[in-house]
């Protein structure tokens, strides 16, 4: 019984002393210190609320602040990767240029001459034919290509 006794007093101590009392004193410039010791009395005792942490909400908002930090990282790759690109195409020499310049204009031809365009499918020898809609596109793409490539400097 008495064994049972001291640990009761002992388990009410631990849970009294990890309750956290907080006091607020004033230090000699006049600044508040907040503190669980106060250096001297009197100070002020304030009630401090507390509540337990959801472990599963702040994993999803971390879920989530780093999926918003991988899609800048990606935008932000894609960014660069777009400048060194186009850094690239203005340090094309004249004759690299000009070959382009050829290719793009008769890729542009061929696309405004034939009837029905198509790209390669998965097998061998297997063709998806592309739709008006994506014919437009290619037409409009292969246009903008050779026009970049074919004027200016």
């Amino acid at each position: 019984m008495k064994a049972l006794l001291t640990a009761a007093t002992l388990l009410l101590a631990f849970a009294g002393a990890h309750a956290g009392e907080v006091y607020k004193t004033t230090d000699a410039q006049g600044r508040p210190v907040y503190t669980d010791k106060p250096p001297s009395l009197p100070a002020e005792r304030l009630k401090v609320q507390s509540a337990t942490t959801d472990v599963v909400e702040v994993q999803k908002r971390y879920d989530a602040q780093m999926k918003q930090y991988g899609a800048a990282d990606k935008a932000e790759a894609d960014a660069a990767k777009k400048a060194a690109d186009a850094r690239k195409a203005q340090e094309m020499t004249a004759e690299d240029r000009a070959k382009r310049c050829i290719e793009a204009r008769q890729r542009y031809e061929s696309y405004m001459n034939a009837r029905r365009l198509y790209e390669p499918g998965t097998g061998e020898g297997e063709r998806r034919y592309l739709d008006s809609a994506e014919i437009d596109a290619a037409r409009a793409n292969a246009k903008q290509a050779m026009d970049d490539l074919c004027s200016g400097p």
